[in-house]
């Protein structure tokens, strides 16, 4: 009894085709798989063992590299004593008439521009001289803060006199640039040698940016990061820009600070080399996952185990085919098949067999369930490529009137006229708000008339009496607050408006109607915005031109009148061809552009926002 039921285990009785599999796998495959598994670990362990004994090395040049640099712009501060004039502002300490305080306020700063922040130190931001209670400054860049003067100038009185040139982290003094470049303070007290006497402090804000530069020369991995920090592990510099500032709270944790070491304290298997200075003690490290390190062995690994894995496959389906004859299930799946290549994927080989050609009736259904299931997610992602390309075609219209938005206010505040820049820096609040706070594609018509009424009125605080401009509705109130329009559409047109019209024009008209007409192609009531200008219009085979390039669906180069490509193809692209710009331009004359859109309403923002 024993030995039936042995001999009905024997190898012998299995399927020729669990046979083959095996025998292969056993004589080939598993062998090869361990001979891969064993050369990759000690390859990736080698390269890991090599990476981590010479990073070390390239950090501890890198960070002499940047101590170089450092100790030669602490010399900054004596170029102050080369000029007798500067000295004698220095030592007064006291004024009899308010002209004369503003008149060495000029030349103070007139010689900090020239000798620091004028080209001559591309790493010097900014130069601040604190005495007697003035300040002295000249900056490439702005602080956020808008009693930065006073904040310096309490600081620099609460430090206690020292010959030495100190290194102030921004964070000491409380104030930031408006810009995210790293960056630490230079602080030297200024002494008056001549007459022993102390004349006050000078700040240097020296941009960091110089270590990329350095630290480029011996990495180029995209995902790997380089930091560095004081001794308490505050943020000096980052690659990530956004870390600068922040506190690394695991640097009490590191086993060593000159040398590398293994890490997953972010989830992430990572290699960490450290180098710290012994002057300064600022501390340069350098982090990288452990997989980017075998990135070429893995890629030899998987090709390595995906041809095994193909051979294995191929072996079995050609012991399969010689071992059984499936002529019946066969023919079956060839109609099968006949009928998919028709289109039609609903289809099922129903074979009820526990062997070999029931194993294939089933392989067949799962791959046609795939088909169906990648056909449905290619068609899903066609859809959501469409989207991307909408907010695409939405998002490169920002940077365009944010920088002459920017340009204009700049141009108030070096004519000091103070009322006006609080004026325009309300209205650019506003636009901004209007840009970043509402993430949907469309808004009301009234929400963007009154973002393109800012930006006409800020462009009128910039040209004056040049530009002018009317905007009416001929609508009803209620349609005109509820009706929703894509989301930027009138601010392009009026840019190209402005920036033709004013090369030719002493005086620039802009008027801008909004209406609902009837439309011929559409058959329905739709929303029509007109803008038209007096400026030099356009010539006749630059309008066929420009209509060809809206008649596309796509955005091919950014051409002079990208405005008008980018908002007449996010136009078509929502609401299809029946919709988009009509332009009418006579040279000499004038531009009017038309825009027609549908008439739609919330609920059918809701539904497209979903």
């Amino acid at each position: 009894m024993t030995s039936k039921r042995w001999r009905g285990f024997e190898f012998r009785n299995y399927p020729i085709a669990y046979k083959l599999i095996v025998s292969y796998t056993l004589l080939t495959a598993l062998p090869l798989l361990l001979l891969v598994y064993i050369s990759y670990t000690q390859y990736a362990r080698s390269v890991e063992e090599q990476i981590g004994e010479y990073m070390p090395r390239f950090l501890y040049q890198a960070n002499a590299d940047v101590g170089k640099h450092i100790d030669e712009l602490t010399t900054l501060p004596e170029i102050l004593f080369n000029s007798d004039s500067i000295l004698a502002i220095l030592r007064r300490t006291s004024y009899t008439q308010r002209s004369e305080l503003n008149r060495d306020q000029y030349a103070m700063n007139s010689y900090l521009a020239r000798t620091y922040t004028n080209g001559r130190n591309a790493d010097v931001l900014g130069v601040f001289v604190v005495s007697n209670d003035r300040l002295f400054s000249s900056s490439k860049l702005n602080f956020k803060e808008t009693d930065w003067s006073r904040t310096i100038t309490d600081y620099a009185a609460g430090i206690e006199p020292s010959g030495k040139v100190r290194i102030i982290l921004p964070d000491e003094i409380d104030v930031q640039f408006e810009s995210d470049v790293p960056y630490v303070f230079m602080l030297q007290q200024i002494n008056d040698v001549d007459n022993r006497k102390y004349l006050g402090t000078m700040l240097i804000a020296v941009d960091l940016s110089f270590i990329d530069d350095i630290v480029r020369n011996f990495e180029k991995n995209a995902r790997a990061d380089l930091w560095v920090m004081n001794p308490s592990g505050k943020i000096i510099y980052h690659t990530n820009r956004h870390l600068i500032g922040s506190e690394d709270k695991d640097v009490a944790k590191y086993p060593t600070l000159n040398g590398s070491f293994r890490t997953n304290a972010t989830g992430q298997d990572r290699l960490v080399s450290v180098n710290q200075t012994t002057d300064r003690g600022w501390i340069l490290l350098h982090s990288i996952p452990l997989r980017d390190l075998t990135e070429r062995t893995d890629l030899v690994r998987n090709v390595t185990v995906f041809v095994l894995i193909g051979i294995i496959i191929l072996t079995s389906v050609i012991g399969v085919i010689i071992s059984y004859s499936m002529t019946r299930p066969l023919k079956k799946l060839t109609g099968l098949m006949k009928t998919v290549e028709m289109g039609d994927f609903q289809v099922d080989l129903k074979v009820q067999r526990g062997d070999e050609v029931g194993m294939l009736a089933r392989s067949f259904n799962s791959m046609i369930a795939t088909i169906r299931d990648l056909i449905q997610q290619n068609y899903q992602i066609e859809i959501r490529q469409k989207n991307a390309e909408l907010y695409a075609l939405q998002s490169q219209i920002n940077p365009h009137f944010m920088y002459n938005t920017l340009e204009t206010i700049g141009m108030a505040v070096e004519e000091g006229e103070t009322e006006v820049v609080v004026d325009m820096v309300t209205l650019l609040g506003r636009m901004l708000r209007f840009s970043v706070s509402n993430q949907s594609k469309f808004v009301t018509i009234a929400e963007e008339v009154q973002h393109v009424r800012d930006y006409l009125t800020i462009q009128k605080f910039r040209f004056e009496d040049r530009v002018s401009f009317e905007i009416v509705h001929h609508m009803n109130e209620n349609d005109f607050h509820t009706l929703f329009i894509p989301k930027f559409i009138l601010q392009p047109i009026v840019e190209n408006s402005i920036k033709y019209g004013l090369e030719t024009r002493k005086t620039l008209e802009i008027h801008i109607a909004v209406s609902e007409e009837f439309g011929a192609r559409s058959g329905k009531r739709d929303v029509v915005l007109r803008i038209r200008d007096n400026g030099p219009g356009i010539p006749p085979d630059r309008v066929i031109e420009l209509e060809q390039s809206l008649k596309k669906s796509s955005l091919e180069s950014r051409s002079s009148h990208f405005g008008l490509v980018n908002v007449n193809a996010r136009i078509v692209m929502m609401h299809g061809a029946d919709y988009g710009l009509q332009l009418h331009s006579i040279v000499g004359k004038g531009t009017e552009i038309m825009i027609r859109i549908p008439m739609t309403r919330g609920e059918a923002i809701s539904n497209a926002n979903d």
